[in-house]
């Protein structure tokens, strides 16, 4: 597992060195590193570019990425459907609704509601999700289905907006819909680092809960496990790092399913391996596309959303005909 990680760890600081260094504007590695430690003899414009436009960028995304992978890991174990994804918790629906409602309902609202506003619309419909599943307890199955149901009707509201709303508004919030990091900046990081660190860790400490909880809910409740107490605390962290990944980035699709799956490949089953290294694969994968979705076509930038269900698409097409032999 450390060897695994170590790589993931090279590989996002060789995203990091090659996404200052490339972009609209070519920059040399000599002077990336002249703004990065603030050598007074970079150019002002070399040191703007590289640290008020493209670190903000890099670093959120990377945050974006490690707090999906997370997030999905610990979708998958709670629901103990290898399909799984934060979405199937409302989150993306939700949040899409809240900030297509701001943009599209609210003209005049100000930039700076869009993540709370998001994130407050992730957190509402999960818990709405969670709450109508409530039936003596909890089950998988009920959350799974009840999630997918009230995630198709929050995204028929979305499209009631998009198709009746003021086509200039509609336009912004699709931009923000595809999932893009385009708009980072410093406060967005540190916003971003401050919602996700903790949730980050605390699902790391009880990743032997998560380990229980797999096992199934009889299982679980042998072992002594609290189990509806368990699947309630995990599906709120699960919610605390999806929303606030959503909330700063948009709808980042599939990054969730692939993460996991991949981390597990890597360094087994044990969820004190899976979630470091699910977390960390995520950042690569965000951190990827978007590096790709600003390069590949310059100077018009691709979202980032936009790449990763590229990617997402076949991966869930391989996953479904793996599994083509195993018992329904």
């Amino acid at each position: 597992m450390i060897r695994t990680c170590l790589i993931l760890l090279a590989a996002i600081a060789g995203l990091l060195t090659v996404g200052l260094a490339y972009g609209d504007y070519a920059v040399p590695t000599a002077q990336v590193i002249g703004a990065v430690i603030g050598d007074p003899a970079t150019p002002p414009d070399v040191t703007m570019i590289v640290m008020q436009l493209r670190m903000p960028r890099l670093l959120l995304a990377m945050m974006v990425g490690l707090a999906l992978g997370a997030a999905g890991a610990i979708a998958q174990a709670v629901m103990r459907n290898p399909l799984a994804e934060p979405g199937l918790l409302g989150i993306n629906s939700g949040a899409g609704l809240a900030a297509m409602v701001l943009m599209v309902g609210m003209e005049r609202a100000p930039d700076y509601l869009l993540p709370p506003v998001a994130f407050a619309g992730a957190t509402a419909m999960a818990a709405g999700i969670y709450v109508l599943s409530w039936r003596h307890g909890t089950s998988s199955l009920r959350i799974i289905l009840i999630g997918i149901g009230l995630a198709a009707l929050g995204n028929a509201a979305t499209s009631f907006l998009t198709a009746f709303g003021d086509v200039r508004l509609v336009q912004r919030a699709m931009i923000w819909l595809a999932g893009s990091v385009a708009d980072a900046t410093w406060s967005k990081v540190e916003a971003m680092l401050a919602w996700s660190t903790l949730p980050l860790i605390a699902v790391w400490l009880t990743a032997r809960e998560l380990d229980t909880i797999s096992f199934g809910d009889d299982r679980a409740r042998s072992l002594g496990q609290r189990v509806n107490l368990v699947r309630g605390l995990m599906i709120l962290m699960c919610t605390a790092l999806s929303g606030a990944a959503v909330a700063f980035a948009g709808l980042v699709g599939f990054v969730g399913l692939i993460a996991p799956h991949m981390a597990r490949r890597l360094v087994g089953n044990g969820h004190a391996r899976v979630i470091p290294a699910a977390a960390l694969l995520g950042a690569v994968l965000v951190m990827t596309a978007d590096l790709v979705g600003r390069t590949i076509i310059a100077p018009a930038q691709l979202p980032a959303g936009l790449l990763t269900a590229l990617l997402g698409a076949p991966f869930f097409a391989w996953l479904m005909w793996e599994r083509r032999h195993v018992p329904a």
